[in-house]
């Protein structure tokens, strides 16, 4: 090639690659937000997780220490709050007294002698606490077993229990043991029939934690609704049932046992669609709700949630699952009493206070308790 030739194909390459270099040496236009360009800053290397701003936000904050009428706390746990000794279950009792909790049913997650040991722990106070046994999961292929988990029923509750719950089924079963999709127990199986129909016999509802919310089938990133301290119950991507399946077998479940009272708790993990929800309650009237943990979903949403407890004020009923903390009752009374504005929540977003009206607070601190659940002496 000659020294001309040389020279025009020299000058091309410059001529394609000046545009490119144009281009990283210009600067880029700042990404506009909301009318605003966004520059670069020191909060560029905030992390999502330690994001918890200060609100200058100046509104009315109501203190409440005791609930407008004595509640009856329908979801907690002893083996998650770390009740193990008298001295435990007597500090118990000293908050129920400082917040206004006349009545605690306690999910003990046991059944047989380790039930038993449960019962002899709450013993001293039966008069402020109802226990609730668990399920025998053991060998559920074993021929008998149908039988021997109805058996289990009968015995816990002449022990005392008058309930059973917290059952849970986030996609991989309610069994203990990990197993294979076509080996797993859920609600709707026809091994657990004689189970719930016990439970129907001896008047014990069962306090079911079908699914869970429904952001934990989505995928983890920018775009996932609860915070990161929730993504522990993530499900995405893993072998379990989906959402919909797993909404789809409590109804089966409600239409095989109409006579077993079942108490979805978590608002059935349907809270973010309480008009869906609501369809479930019309159709199935052995369907109730607890609003245990999902303080996060009413408080975002107090309008709807306040219409919709008013409408449903006979099917739903009050329930914490947050340990036993002084503060976490009065957190409650603040939401659902009043209608203070802007307060923090567990999750990512503010509450809204719903300020129920007391024909509604009454049936859900205590009147549905009192009608639904079992109050036989133990």
């Amino acid at each position: 090639m000659n020294i001309p030739a040389i020279a025009l194909a020299a000058a091309a390459v410059l001529l394609a690659i000046i545009p490119a270099l144009t281009a990283q040496s210009a600067p880029a236009e700042p990404e506009m937000k909301f009318g605003i360009r966004v520059k670069p800053g020191p909060m560029d290397s905030v992390l999502l997780k330690d994001y918890k701003p200060d609100s200058s936000l100046v509104v009315p904050v109501t203190n409440i220490a005791k609930a407008r009428f004595p509640v009856i706390d329908a979801h907690t746990h002893s083996g998650m709050s770390h009740i193990r000794t008298a001295a435990d279950v007597d500090a118990w009792v000293r908050t129920m007294d400082e917040v206004g909790v006349e009545y605690s049913v306690v999910f003990t997650d046991a059944y047989g002698d380790a039930f038993a040991m449960q019962i002899a722990l709450f013993a001293p106070h039966r008069d402020r606490f109802q226990l609730w046994c668990s399920l025998d999961t053991e060998n559920i292929d074993d021929p008998g077993y149908p039988k021997r988990v109805a058996a289990g029923v009968e015995r816990c509750y002449q022990m005392g229990a008058r309930g059973i719950g917290e059952i849970t089924d986030k996609g991989s079963g309610i069994q203990e043991a990990s197993l294979p999709k076509g080996k797993r127990l859920h609600f709707d199986d026809p091994r657990l029939d004689l189970a719930w129909e016990a439970c129907a016999r001896l008047k014990m509802p069962v306090n079911m934690h079908i699914a869970d919310h429904p952001s934990a089938w989505q995928p983890l990133g920018p775009h996932q609704e609860r915070t990161p301290d929730f993504q522990t119950f993530n499900l995405y991507g893993k072998d379990v049932l989906s959402y919909e399946d797993l909404l789809a077998s409590r109804d089966r479940l409600l239409l095989r046992h109409p006579k077993t009272l079942f108490i979805a708790c978590h608002l059935s993990n349907h809270g973010n669609n309480l008009a869906s929800l609501g369809k479930a309650l019309d159709r199935f009237p052995n369907l109730y709700l607890d609003i245990s943990a999902r303080d996060y979903e009413i408080g975002r949403q107090p309008r709807t949630a306040a219409a919709f407890l008013s409408k449903y004020k006979d099917r739903v009923l009050f329930g914490t699952d947050m340990e036993r903390d002084a503060e976490m009752y009065r957190g409650w009374w603040r939401l659902l009493e009043t209608a203070d504005e802007f307060m923090p929540g567990r999750i990512w977003w503010p509450y809204y206070g719903l300020d129920l009206p007391d024909s509604v607070l009454e049936a859900l601190y205590r009147n549905n308790a009192k009608r639904l659940l079992n109050w036989a002496p133990w």
